[in-house]
């Protein structure tokens, strides 16, 4: 399977037609064409759905996909890296991160990296735990900055400093908003929107099973979420209250929403983590430096 082969895949894919994707690769459609059933042959399967103006992917096209855009974007970081060595210390370094506030302490060390090495350059993923992991097995980030708990087998990590304090996101004018805390009592009987960490495989370790207890199970949970953004739309719309961290929601007084923190207190803290034994570009590996300079290593 060659690269330049999944470069004319992934190409037709995102134009959902071969006349299009020969036309962007300054190819001959019939060229393109016969590449494709190649490249179906040698995998034994059909990849695309032959309309007669559009294509479209057939599910091992949709996996094949999802795979290329792995490898293409791997081998580009690559490339990113090995050029980087030759040249003034610059370069890209890719970070994962969850919704957090302690962003900005790693955002802190980036402005000050980048004053010193202006050719650096920073790509942020933003993403939940499985999301931001999943990438950085697969070497397509450098770092990750996660929520707790997180299992730290396959990573080395520094903390971050502070915790992040779980409450409830509510309209203004909804009768939660009148109290400073928001307590079990308080939200066994209401419309909730749950993070991912208030899963069942996930609330043991974060600590939203001890925190509802016997009440876990009868939650009335109406919406999930993963990125607290449309969490917030669905609060403003009047269906739920949404447990979420304080600072990531705009809570000022041009808004219509208020946060409420969890009593008693439920935190949770952050690490900024990086694959065992991961070979470094020059950029990242003085990225790393400065952040255990900053924060100090584990």
């Amino acid at each position: 399977m060659e690269f330049r082969v999944l470069r004319y895949f992934l190409t037709v894919a995102r134009e959902g037609s071969i006349t299009a994707a020969a036309n962007y690769l300054h190819l001959t459609q019939p060229t393109l064409s016969r590449q494709l059933q190649d490249l179906e042959r040698e995998l034994g399967h059909k990849l695309l759905i032959r309309g007669k103006y559009r294509v479209s992917l057939t599910p091992e096209g949709m996996m094949l996909r999802k795979r290329a855009e792995e490898i293409v974007d791997m081998i580009e970081k690559t490339e990113a890296e090995f050029q980087s060595i030759k040249e003034v210390i610059g370069g890209d370094i890719y970070i994962g991160c969850g919704e957090t506030d302690s962003m900005k302490y790693v955002a802190h060390v980036m402005k000050e990296l980048q004053d010193d090495y202006p050719d650096i350059k920073f790509h942020i993923f933003s993403g939940n735990a499985e999301d931001v992991t999943e990438k950085l097995d697969k070497g397509l980030l450098d770092f990750g900055v996660l929520i707790q708990p997180i299992d730290l087998s396959k990573y080395d990590n520094i903390p971050l400093p502070d915790k992040d304090v779980w409450g409830v996101i509510a309209r203004k004018d909804s009768p939660l908003a009148k109290n400073n805390k928001a307590t079990l009592k308080d939200l066994v009987n209401v419309p909730l929107i749950a993070s991912r960490q208030m899963s069942r495989k996930y609330s043991a370790q974060s600590g939203f099973l001890d925190w509802f207890g016997k009440e876990f199970d009868n939650l009335n949970i109406t919406a999930t979420y993963n990125l607290v953004y449309n969490a917030a739309i669905m609060v403003d719309a009047g269906i739920g209250y949404a447990i979420t961290l304080d600072k990531l929601v705009n809570t000022t007084d041009v808004t219509n929403l208020c946060f409420i923190p969890l009593s008693p207190k439920l935190e949770s803290g952050l690490d900024i983590v990086w694959k065992k034994y991961q070979i470094f570009s020059p950029a990242a590996k003085l990225f790393l430096e400065r952040l255990q300079k900053k924060f100090g290593t584990v």
